[in-house]
């Protein structure tokens, strides 16, 4: 039997985190499979909110058009309490600003986007193998053997890297001997219903109160006639799992028999299951998504600390695999499990207040939207690095509406869109040293963006609206390093070229 090939990557799951891993190893050209033990795509609704910042990283990757056709703003919420129905804001809609192209938390079913994700996959020629169960994993200094079984039988599997984004009870992180750290409160339970409703009006997120932090809620999915249901069961309650019985349970405590549910399209029984893992990887094992951490539902914080997970992965193993130091793998768990912990405290506590009928639990706002999360002060952001009046090192690049040569706006998340590393030069100063910057010539390449008061050439731009000096906090010349997730990796306001090289040899070969 002749020996396997060995392929870059090894992606384990094939959820919102796996995929959209997937893609950025795709797209810079990396050799990858993606597994997947279930026989199909995920088709419950599951995570349904998907946050300012992952709608950002899903326009980077290509799947977001298919999201926003998919979802909507979130409804608000009607307080049901006797025959009345109290309309109440959970979330604050705002308006697009340049710096924020995408505001509002997007309200969409988790299999929406999981089609999308896995539509993009499509267009770049990657398949998704379902069906196929990891068994067995072993590793060595140069390379991981993974052992899968299949309609077909068992497989082996030789790669670089492997990735679990296999959920909660990953398989990847059992066979690594990661520790799982955390709770899990098995008399707290959710009975979780996508089904077809009448009687029910779809311009609200339903929520019928009761005693002792006992509700049930109905958020409409968009684009059809279904809604979730969140059915909180007492302690001792058997979910009920027919049809019938789900309608009578939900009757009996809305008291409004106009509702009525037709077809079932998904159910599952949630526990709030507040887990992190000890370590996001061991060798050349990596952990993302639900594998790493798990989260209550409340804030819609999971899928999207999942997603950016592996945006925050991908770039990291590629420049590694084109002769980056190896260290800056280790970046990924130094950067990636403070935000998760942050985040599990988040939802958690906004799943306790819930329970409490607390109105401010209920209330969603900037810590959920993932817009300020920043990796100052580790491993790629040092706190002691330079600074403009409103950014620092490892904060998110905002976006800006720019001037091209021939007057046309142009987006700068257009501009950074894509695997490459940005560098912008703003004022003439910065500009020149930025044209005798030397870049390597393996790994992520360098786009080289000059902004200046007037566009004299197709690689210059202009800021009349001062949207890039304001966002950016640019009150003089000034040399930015973008990284290919979108975040800050270096500012220079003097001695540029000696303080950029300097940051960029711990990121590229």
């Amino acid at each position: 039997m002749s020996n396997p090939p060995v392929i870059d990557v090894l992606v384990v799951g094939a959820g919102p985190s796996g995929s959209a891993l997937a893609i950025d190893l795709v797209r810079r050209g990396l050799d990858i499979r993606i597994v997947d033990r279930s026989p199909h795509a995920f088709d419950g609704s599951r995570a349904k909110g998907v946050q300012p910042r992952s709608l950002e990283v899903l326009e980077d990757l290509g799947a977001l058009d298919e999201v926003l056709a998919g979802g909507s703003v979130y409804p608000k919420a009607g307080l049901h309490a006797g025959p009345l129905a109290v309309p109440w804001k959970m979330f604050t809609h705002k308006g697009v600003t340049p710096a924020v192209p995408y505001p509002n938390t997007w309200l969409i079913p988790q299999f929406r986007t999981d089609r999308a994700l896995h539509a993009r996959l499509g267009e770049l020629g990657q398949e998704i193998e379902f069906g196929r169960e990891l068994t067995e994993l072993t590793q060595d200094e140069d390379a991981v053997v993974a052992k899968l079984s299949g309609a077909d039988g068992a497989q082996e599997i030789v790669a670089r890297y492997v990735v679990g984004a296999d959920g909660g009870s990953s398989a990847v992180r059992k066979q690594i001997g990661v520790g799982f750290v955390g709770t899990t409160d098995e008399s707290d339970r959710m009975l979780i219903v996508d089904a077809s409703v009448t009687g029910l009006a779809r311009n609200r997120w339903h929520m019928w109160p009761g005693r002792g932090g006992r509700f049930i809620g109905a958020c409409p999915l968009p684009d059809s006639d279904m809604f979730q249901w969140m059915i909180r069961l007492t302690p001792d309650e058997e979910p009920p799992a027919k049809r019938d019985d789900i309608i009578q349970r939900i009757h009996s405590h809305t008291h409004d028999r106009r509702i009525q549910l037709h077809d079932i399209h998904w159910t599952s029984v949630f526990r709030p299951n507040i887990r992190l893992a000890e370590n996001y990887g061991r060798g050349r094992v990596f952990l993302v998504g639900d594998a790493a951490h798990v989260h209550t539902p409340a804030g819609a914080q999971g899928l999207n600390t999942g997603i950016q997970d592996g945006y925050n992965l991908g770039w990291k193993i590629s420049q590694v695999l084109a002769g980056a130091d190896p260290a800056l793998l280790d970046t990924y768990e130094a950067e990636r499990q403070p935000i998760a912990a942050g985040v599990l405290g988040l939802s958690t506590d906004k799943w306790g207040g819930i329970a409490k009928l607390d109105p401010s639990s209920m209330k969603r706002g900037k810590d959920e939207q993932q817009l300020s999360l920043t990796y100052y002060g580790g491993p790629l952001a040092p706190a002691d690095g330079m600074r403009t009046e409103t950014l620092r090192v490892g904060d998110r690049a905002p976006d800006a509406r720019l001037l091209n040569a021939q007057g046309a706006e142009t987006r700068l998340f257009d501009v950074l869109r894509g695997p490459h590393f940005t560098a912008i030069a703003y004022g003439p100063g910065a500009a020149r040293e930025l044209e005798e910057f030397a870049w390597p010539t393996a790994g992520a390449r360098l786009k080289r963006l000059v902004v200046g008061p007037s566009a004299a050439d197709g690689l210059a731009f202009s800021d009349p609206g001062k949207t890039l000096r304001r966002a950016y906090g640019l009150t003089g010349d000034t040399l930015l390093l973008i990284r290919p997730d979108g975040y800050i990796g270096h500012i220079a306001t003097l001695d540029f070229l000696t303080t950029t090289h300097t940051a960029v040899r711990a990121m590229t070969p």
